[in-house]
């Protein structure tokens, strides 16, 4: 024994310090790939793991887009599978067969925080995900009090005021792109409905600047390193600071004058904690936090969605445009020329032509939650799987909207599908294009009417041919939008 020490020692006294960290670097390395190879091909009842190299496998894939990582892995596994990225695990739910417990679990099960609080800095302090799930409760009841019945009713003629006025400022003809034209419309009509008179006629143009600013410290990159110090989430930080200071202003003056107005942004003034925060009034910094999550939440969803409803009536004048402006003649009929509230909710053509629009092309990709809770899902094939905590899980409204044993043809724009007896949206989760369960979107009647409401004055009013073939989606960007599409526009008599 001693004589093997003394050799031992003798070894290590000829290999240098970095041939030594060199060399126990490698075991490590070659430990943990063993290690990898073998949990992802251990026998049980977790879901099967697309990976392919160890530790780099995942991120070589999510390199190559999320669209086909999500084709590839369901070709290969079905609807429940699990890449690993570096330490973490995404676990994707494909179907409305395993996604109930997705969208039905509370949050002290599938929570949002976790996967979503790289929105902090944009949204700021002590809103939505920066607060505990019961004060996040709490401000989104706020939220959806400004959205009741009797409150829409009040919104509709502030959209049809923008879209009446937004394209009296088109001539005769021309020659458009629906997704620029539609995104500058929907920030106004946004400003007036919810950020507020004063920001909509006397602060737009400083306040939209500001949001774009906002909008561009949102790069991939953010949802990792949301703090990293790069000169976009450096300029992000000074536009929420600037927009701080803006709505700070705005609300103070409300409060003092006891002036009111009909918008989101009084319904946040007004509204008070009931069960948390010793059931006080919202901050100044609460309000501002709120209404750019808001904002963001609907702004270009809202947008994307009027613009891939557009995209698709023009390429289809018989299933689409034409029934769309017989429906507005018989609204005009029994409601008269106005755009109440009753008229827009009547609109049921349109109403399926922009569910279908928003079927084949929901704007978010992936919606997550985190996994506080290990659960089990079981596919249409029978096979039982366990999620273990700890997983990122992950559905994804645009791949599960094309699964043709869900949607028949499901490539085929048709709004009919959404019509009795079909009806194919029935299916519990297979329409998910406004998320599903308990955090289904609230501000969706919000987004109907206001989409109708563009759509209403521009069937009355124009014609349009599409100039290019209908354009594919735009996978690289954060949110889904289509790529460049000419348009041409042509104004016709009123109906």
């Amino acid at each position: 024994m001693a004589e093997l020490t003394a050799e031992l020692s003798d070894l290590l006294e000829k290999i240098s310090l970095p041939q030594l960290v060199l060399g126990a670097s490698t075991v490590l390395l070659l430990a943990l790939f063993v290690g990898r190879l073998l949990f992802n091909n251990f026998p049980g009842k977790r879901p099967p793991v697309y990976e392919g190299i160890p530790y780099v496998g995942g991120l070589i894939k999510f390199s190559k887009g999320p669209w086909k990582l999500l084709h590839d892995g369901y070709a290969k596994f079905g609807e429940v599978f699990t890449v690993p990225v570096a330490h973490k695990r995404v676990t994707f739910l494909i179907g409305p067969d395993v996604s109930p417990h997705f969208f039905k679990a509370g949050d002290d099960e599938m929570s949002q925080s976790e996967v979503y609080d790289f929105n902090v800095p944009t949204f700021g302090p002590g809103v939505v995900f920066d607060v505990e799930q019961k004060v996040r409760t709490e401000q989104f009841r706020m939220f959806t009090e400004a959205l009741t019945k009797n409150r829409l009713k009040t919104y509709v003629p502030q959209f049809n005021k923008e879209a009446e006025e937004y394209f009296a400022k088109w001539g005769d003809e021309g020659i458009i792109d629906f997704k620029d034209e539609f995104s500058k419309l929907v920030t106004l009509t946004a400003a007036r409905t919810l950020l507020g008179r004063e920001v909509r006629e006397q602060l737009f143009e400083q306040v939209a600047d500001l949001l774009h600013g906002l909008d561009e410290g949102m790069v991939p990159i953010s949802v990792f390193f949301p703090y990293l110090p790069i000169p976009v989430h450096r300029k992000r930080d000074r536009c929420r600071k600037e927009l701080s200071n803006i709505f700070g202003k705005v609300i103070r003056h409300r409060r003092e004058s006891g002036h009111r107005e009909e918008d989101v942004l009084q319904q946040f003034i007004d509204a008070r904690y009931q069960n948390v925060n010793g059931g006080r009034a919202l901050t100044e910094e609460e309000i501002t936090g709120l209404l750019i999550a808001v904002l963001f939440a609907g702004q270009h969803t809202s947008s994307i969605t009027t613009s891939w409803t557009g995209i698709f009536m023009a390429a289809n004048k018989e299933k689409a445009w034409l029934p769309a402006v017989e429906e507005q003649k018989a609204i005009v009929a029994k409601h008269g020329t106005s755009l109440s509230f009753e008229a827009l909710s009547d609109m049921e053509v349109l109403h399926r032509n922009i569910t279908e629009a928003l079927r084949m092309h929901p704007p978010l990709l992936l919606v997550m939650r985190y996994a506080k809770k290990p659960f089990s899902v079981t596919a249409s094939d029978g096979k039982t799987y366990v999620v273990p905590k700890g997983d990122i899980v992950a559905a994804s409204p645009n791949f599960s909207h094309m699964l043709p044993q869900i949607f028949k043809n499901p490539e085929k724009y048709d709004p009919d599908r959404f019509a009795p007896p079909r009806e194919e949206q029935n299916r519990p989760y297979s329409f998910i294009g406004f998320g599903a369960g308990r955090h289904a979107c609230i501000g969706q009647n919000f987004a109907y009417l206001q989409i109708k409401s563009i759509w209403s004055v521009l069937l009355r009013n124009f014609e349009f041919e599409l100039l290019d073939p209908v354009p594919d989606a735009d996978y690289e960007s954060m949110v889904i939008g289509p790529k460049s599409c000419r348009v041409k526009f042509t104004r016709r008599k009123l109906l």
